[in-house]
Formats: structure tokens, C-alpha cells, sequence
């Protein structure tokens, strides 16, 4: 087909990319690449930053002063005990009407603490009483009848021995007496009976109220008003088995188990120092008490239970504390003899290139401590140098824990 000689001509020619052009592109690329690797380098070298200057958390202890001049024979950890503890509960199901304590109360023996609902046993109470005011009237109306009757006796046998009534009407007269007497005895049991249903019912209405057995404080609020309680567990979960607890402060004590292999260095009245994971700077004298003469096989334990030779308000149930069972009390020794050894937990000494080293924390920062180790005493060592009492130990922490690492002590 011919073409028109005033048609267009297409260039293909034109739309080809000059060498020049295309090289410019390229550099924009490699400069977006160059960039953008720049970005993850410095992304990766913060994180690393962030991640090496990261604080560690470690658990401390504080380095004690050795007690009063004797051997430390065993170490141990425990809890602080209350040897009367109760959770007290109501003798019968009910529901709580009034609630009288709180956690903290101090209460006294026989002290109320809750009641429940006796609107029952009252009406039991109240019936029980109306029987035996009955019967006391009826008693009272059956001793004019006896009145009477023996007066009408004596009148029989006085008209009988003039001959005017029979023998049969003072028989007759007789035995109403007799009657009415038997009337009235039995009477009178049956207001025995009344008041021993009235006991019955008075014991179901005290039975709604909950004292405190004795002088303590209340540690824990177990019921409500208006919740259901019951001296066993029913009602699917329910229902109550408790009001309160409450614990005498004045018999805490110190219960610890101590390594079977280590129970010989124990032995009843033996001086301990105990120090409270609250307080790890006060050291509160004490002495054993018993020695539970039973061992746990599973855990290879004795309980040995330990008293305060003095009371105080700071010592609550159930805190953390650790003992130290002491020898006897030494002799006088020359100014020149050795120090008393301080003593750690074995988990702070850490093995570096065949030297035992501790890590103290001074500033929030670690601080890498050569240390020389005595006699070993259970899960504890004796530190013979390299410590001084107040140092703040690291007993607990990261395996990688270097010197001059920033830590945070958990609490």
C-alpha cells in the first residue's frame, strides 16, 4: 500500500538513553545503598551499645560483723513462725450480719469479732421459754388445786369418823389429793425439761457469735457481711470455712532447716544470732529451742526451731531471716590472736583463672573483690580476707558479670 507523502515519520531512534544519562542513575542508586547500609550500622551499634551498657539484676546480701566474739559453727535460713496461730471459724453455718475487726486489730481474749444470723435459734430460744413458763404457771394452778383438795381430805375424814359420809367419799377425797400431788411433780419435770431446751437453744444463739480465743492481732479478714460460713467446706466454693486469723505476737519464733550432716553442731539452748532479710543490719540475739526429733527424707532435713530472747515489733510473721549457730562462748583471748572470720553464702565465690573472687556493689556498679576462703559451713563459707564488714555482696547475678558493669539490685 502506498504512503501518503504529508504522513508523519516515527523516529525510533529518539526514545534510545544516552550512556551519560544512564550513568547518572547509577550513582543515585549506589548513594541510596551507601545511605541506607550507613543506617543499619549505626542501628546495630546502638543496640550493641544499649545492650553492653545494660544493668544486670543481681540479689545481694550484706557482709555481718562475726557476733560477739564466738564461732559461727553452722549458718541456716527460715522464716519467722508464730507458734500460736489460729484461723478462726463459727461452730455452725450462718450468714454474717456484723464484721468488728480488721487486718492490724489487736484484740483481747473473748473479744468480739463477728456475728451471724440468729433470728432461728431465737425463735427456738423464745419457743423453749414460753413451754417452761407454761408449765410453771400450770404448776402454780395445779398447787391451788392440791390446796384445796387436802382441805376437802381433812373434811372427809372428819365427817367419815362422825359417821355421816362414807369410807368411799374419803377414798375419793384421798385420792384427788394424791393425784393433784402427782400432777405437780410432774409438772415440775417437764420445766426441767424446758430449761434444758432452753440451754440447747441459748447455746445455738451464742453459737452466733465469734470471740477471739485469745490475745493476738488479726492478720488476715477471711469473711464478709453478708457471706455464708461454715465450720466445713460446702457450697461449691461458696461457702466460708474461716472469719479470721489471728496471731500471738509474743510466741514468734524462728523455725529453720538445718542439713542433716550438720545437725550434730545443733543442740537445745544453744546461742544463735538471727538476722532479718528486712533488717540486715540488726542482729537479734536468740537460742534454740527444740530440735524436732524428725528428719525430712526428701529434702535430708531437721526443723529446729529457734526463740527471741526479746521481742520486738519489727519481727512479723512469715519474714525471711538467717541464723548463725554460735560455740561456746570462748576464752580470753591475746590481742595478738586472729579475727573471727566473716561468713558468705558459697553462691557469691566465683572461680577466674583459679582464684576465688566476689563481686561487691558500690555505686550501682560491680566491683570485682579477690577474696580468700576459710572452713566451708553448709551452704555458707568463711572469708578469712578480702572483706570487711558493710560490703554489699553479690549473691545472685549474671555469669558474664564483669568489673565496673552498671547493676541494679533487686529488691
Amino acid at each position: 500500500m502506498a504512503t501518503p507523502a504529508n504522513a508523519p515519520v516515527h523516529d525510533l531512534g529518539s526514545l534510545r538513553i544516552d550512556d551519560r544519562h544512564r550513568s547518572g542513575g547509577n550513582w543515585g542508586k549506589r548513594l541510596a545503598l551507601f545511605f541506607g547500609l550507613l543506617v543499619v550500622v549505626a542501628g546495630l551499634s546502638g543496640g550493641v551499645y544499649a545492650l553492653w551498657n545494660q544493668k544486670s539484676v543481681v540479689e545481694v546480701t550484706v557482709v555481718q560483723k562475726p557476733a560477739g566474739g564466738r564461732e559461727a559453727l553452722l549458718n541456716a535460713s527460715g522464716y519467722v513462725t508464730p507458734r500460736r496461730r489460729a484461723t478462726i471459724a463459727a461452730k455452725i453455718t450462718g450468714r454474717v450480719t456484723g464484721v468488728f475487726f480488721d487486718e492490724g486489730t489487736h484484740v483481747t481474749a473473748g473479744q468480739l469479732l463477728a456475728t451471724l444470723d440468729d433470728s432461728d435459734v431465737r425463735r427456738a430460744l423464745d419457743s423453749a421459754k414460753a413451754d417452761r413458763d407454761a408449765t410453771q404457771a400450770a404448776i402454780a394452778d395445779l398447787q391451788v388445786q392440791l390446796r384445796n383438795a387436802r382441805i376437802l381430805l381433812h373434811r372427809a375424814d372428819q365427817l367419815q369418823k362422825a359417821g355421816v359420809q362414807t369410807q368411799e367419799q374419803l377414798d375419793n377425797a384421798g385420792t384427788a389429793a394424791d393425784s393433784l400431788e402427782a400432777k405437780i411433780e410432774l409438772s415440775k419435770s417437764q420445766v426441767a425439761a424446758a430449761q434444758a431446751r432452753i440451754q440447747v437453744a441459748q447455746q445455738a444463739v451464742d453459737n452466733c457469735t465469734i470471740r477471739a480465743p485469745y490475745a493476738g492481732i488479726v492478720v488476715s479478714k477471711d469473711a464478709q457481711v453478708g457471706e455464708m460460713v461454715s465450720p466445713v467446706s460446702a457450697g461449691g466454693g461458696f461457702t466460708r470455712t474461716g472469719i479470721a486469723t489471728i496471731v500471738d505476737m509474743n510466741s514468734n519464733e524462728i523455725e529453720v532447716d538445718v542439713n542433716e550432716s550438720y545437725i550434730a553442731r545443733v543442740e537445745p539452748g544453744q546461742a544463735v544470732t538471727a538476722v532479718l532479710d528486712a533488717y540486715p543490719d540488726w542482729q537479734i540475739p536468740s537460742r534454740v529451742r527444740t530440735i524436732i526429733p524428725s528428719a525430712d527424707r526428701q529434702k535430708a532435713t531437721v526443723k529446729v526451731r529457734i526463740s527471741f530472747l526479746k521481742l520486738d515489733s519489727r519481727i512479723l510473721p512469715d519474714m525471711g531471716i538467717k541464723v548463725t549457730f554460735l560455740g561456746a562462748e570462748p576464752e580470753k583471748k591475746s590481742p595478738t590472736a586472729a579475727a573471727a572470720a566473716i561468713v558468705i553464702p558459697q553462691s557469691a565465690v566465683r572461680d577466674e583463672d583459679g582464684k576465688k573472687i566476689v563481686y561487691l556493689v558500690k555505686d550501682d556498679k560491680a566491683e570485682r573483690r579477690a577474696v580468700t576462703l576459710g572452713a566451708s559451713r553448709g551452704s555458707d563459707t568463711d572469708v578469712i580476707a578480702g572483706l570487711t564488714p558493710g560490703d554489699t555482696v553479690v549473691v545472685k547475678g549474671p555469669t558474664n558479670l564483669r568489673d565496673g558493669q552498671s547493676v541494679e539490685v533487686r529488691k
